[in-house]
């Protein structure tokens, strides 16, 4: 326990009776008053997540777009001020070395998200990368905390805190900074939810402070605390990757479907790109699909995906779906079997069938 890292809102959680486990080196809450309450709420109403682990990077300077179109397979050059990315830094064979989002705050300056089990290795990976272009790379991680606000009522109830912006103005994959709180944030009209919301970028000393200010105007409304369940079986009924489930360093983002970040045709090269290439010409062997399952019984990480009594996958995450209640899940499996009605898995000598579906599961 003295080894884990801890976010600005520990103590905050504690206080809550939150459950704490360790993520990723970090100690975090991973449920409040239940996985299912919290999911539900976020799906009817709204919850409030901590996400202070995440790990923040800014890149400036002359080439600092050159650069990061550079790392990146996604199109950096197509962002305006104010806008926002989702794309993938990858290996020279393809592989991922993360998904992450990038904000350009301003002219050659932007600010990057990326995943708390990856932020070390992901700031070496991006300093290492700089080092032949004329751009600075700092680790804010330190200073930072992150909260999001998530589900259909999350920006009438952000709205109603003391904050100078008005929020529906905000478009998705927009950014802004703002006061709220009396305090300097950052505000994203992203998340990982599949629902609409903010996450909130602000200084880690005034993270419990708004956190408290955003749950005593929410709480009527419907908003409560939630963690790192309820956000893993809310990304899966999204359909949304999980590094080192849906993507790693060795599924590709065109095995992972994520096809529509890699842009290939873009002027530059980029790392990745002649193996991404490759493998779009000759077609991925294996895809990441998405299933339900007709049964209470989960496909849990690494169950194997059969077809006529031969291994052709595997399971990534499983879960079940509170709102479909149905278990739910990911796996990847060889191309050329994954449109077939005949997959399944045997649990504990049960063979229960997939049903193959293109997410969001819960509105499928």
């Amino acid at each position: 326990m003295n080894d884990l890292k801890t976010t600005p809102l520990n103590a905050f959680h504690r206080e809550l009776g939150a459950r704490m486990v360790p993520f990723g080196g970090w100690d975090m809450p991973v449920q409040y008053s239940g996985i299912i309450a919290e999911h539900i709420a976020v799906r009817e109403a709204a919850g409030l997540f901590d996400v202070s682990h995440m790990g923040e990077l800014l890149v400036s300077g002359k080439e600092a777009e050159k650069f990061l179109n550079f790392l990146v397979t996604n199109d950096v050059s197509k962002l305006t001020v104010g806008k926002a990315l989702y794309t993938i830094m990858c290996q020279p064979d393809g592989g991922c070395v993360d998904d992450i989002i990038i904000y350009k705050t301003k002219e050659d300056t932007f600010f990057i998200c990326i995943n708390a089990g990856n932020a070390d290795k992901d700031a070496q990976w991006v300093a290492e990368k700089a080092t032949d272009f004329e751009c600075d790379v700092i680790n804010l991680s330190a200073q930072y905390g992150q909260l999001a606000i998530q589900g259909p009522k999350a920006i009438e109830i952000l709205q109603s805190c003391d904050v100078d912006s008005e929020l529906s103005n905000i478009d998705r994959f927009c950014c802004k900074d703002a006061i709220l709180c009396g305090v300097e944030v950052l505000l994203s009209r992203t998340g990982y939810t599949g629902e609409d919301g903010f996450e909130i970028y602000c200084p880690a000393s005034e993270t419990e402070k708004l956190a408290r200010h955003i749950l005593e105007k929410g709480t009527p409304m419907g908003l409560v605390p939630a963690g790192l369940g309820a956000r893993d079986s809310l990304r899966l009924e999204a359909g949304y990757p999980l590094y080192g489930h849906e993507i790693s360093e060795v599924i590709t983002p065109l095995q992972a479907k994520l096809g529509w970040v890699v842009k290939l045709k873009k002027e530059c090269d980029f790392i990745g790109k002649e193996a991404l290439l490759k493998e779009k010409e000759s077609g991925p062997d294996y895809t990441v699909v998405f299933f339900t399952l007709n049964d209470r019984r989960i496909a849990r990480q690494g169950t194997e995906i059969l077809l006529d009594g031969n291994v052709v996958g595997k399971t990534l995450s499983g879960t079940q779906s509170p709102i479909i209640k149905k278990p739910i899940g990911s796996a990847l499996v060889k191309s050329e079997v994954a449109k077939s009605d005949s997959l399944y898995v045997d649990l504990r000598g049960h063979k229960i069938n997939l049903d193959v579906k293109r997410p969001p599961l819960h509105k499928s």
